[in-house]
């Protein structure tokens, strides 16, 4: 299958590349830089220079592809605070791909994201099927309260009405691994400019996890033969509290970690701090039953216990 993979020289394209490779797959990639696409092609990828707004660009790719994989997102503009242009930019390249592969009964797998399933009852570990309505008259699948990235996922799901073999991968905000450059490294550098590894509460507050290689597993998996308007999730751990998490930080610094109050967050982790004290676990039993996916790489806290997720 030749593949066209947005986000390749990402934190999770990065583990997907070989995946797809070594399953037997051509694999062409997004590079919006030189670097990255000396990058892709050093790794046997065929680069395509543009970025997320290059619509002509990613419409030609995905027509000439066998199906496509979406991991790309504005994560610099959104973490600066344009989460909105970020998304905008998100939905203009899921609309242009699903464009170029309606009727073609192809694969289109995107990334989106566990801890944005909402109206959850607190503690209730999400499954595949939350944040999902009913089915409408017209055959889509709304996902309840969509907006953001959920009402792109919700846009991705009701392609499968039109002919594309669409698939929705939640990723956890924990996706870890050697050179993790994501959520808790950056908790890590707060913590070091702080001099304390925080946490809110007693800290019991869970977040799900998953090793990149497995979630990179699960995205080849969901190409190959996720049926059309799976939601599956990438969840290896169900949940991993935050205390844990802080104090393996604060062992690793040589700093205390502490308890902080929900409004002090903010003075520790940062931009993390308006969701540091959300407990969001959830399962991938539905995921693991449909494509026979078992997660197999290290926790999150073997990893922080190893230094292989670092500032």
């Amino acid at each position: 299958m030749r593949v066209f993979v947005t986000g390749a020289s990402g934190w999770v394209g990065r583990g997907l590349v070989p995946e797809l490779l070594e399953a037997g797959h051509e694999v062409s990639g997004l590079a919006r830089s030189d670097e990255a696409a000396n990058a892709l092609r050093a790794a046997g990828v065929e680069p395509l220079t543009g970025t997320l707004d290059d619509l002509d660009l990613l419409r030609d790719a995905a027509s000439s592809s066998d199906g496509v994989v979406h991991l790309a997102f504005k994560h610099d503009i959104a973490f600066s605070g344009d989460f909105v242009g970020a998304t905008n930019a998100d939905r203009a390249a899921i609309e242009t791909l699903g464009e170029a592969l309606a009727g073609s009964d192809k694969p289109f797998v995107i990334a989106s994201g566990i801890l944005g399933v909402l109206g959850l009852p607190p503690g209730q570990a999400a499954t595949e099927r939350d944040g999902l309505a009913e089915a409408t008259g017209d055959g889509e699948v709304p996902i309840g309260g969509a907006q953001g990235r959920l009402a792109n996922a919700h846009y991705t799901l009701a392609l499968a009405d039109r002919g594309v073999r669409s698939s929705v991968v939640r990723l956890p905000p924990t996706t870890h691994g050697d050179g993790d450059n994501g959520f808790v490294p950056v908790a890590i550098g707060f913590a070091r400019e702080s001099g304390a590894a925080a946490y809110v509460g007693d800290g019991a507050n869970r977040w799900p996890a998953v090793h990149r290689d497995d979630a990179a597993r699960l995205f080849r998996l969901a190409l190959e033969s996720a049926p059309a308007g799976s939601v599956l999730h990438a969840v290896g751990e169900e949940g991993v509290p935050i205390r844990e998490v802080a104090e393996q930080i604060a062992a690793h610094l040589g700093i205390p970690a502490i308890s902080v109050t929900p409004e002090q967050a903010g003075d520790y982790v940062g931009f993390l701090g308006r969701f540091w004290s959300v407990d969001g676990p959830a399962t991938a039993t539905i995921t693991r039953e449909l494509l026979g996916w078992e997660p197999t790489g290290p926790g999150l806290i073997a990893d922080l216990e190893a230094l292989r997720v670092c500032a």
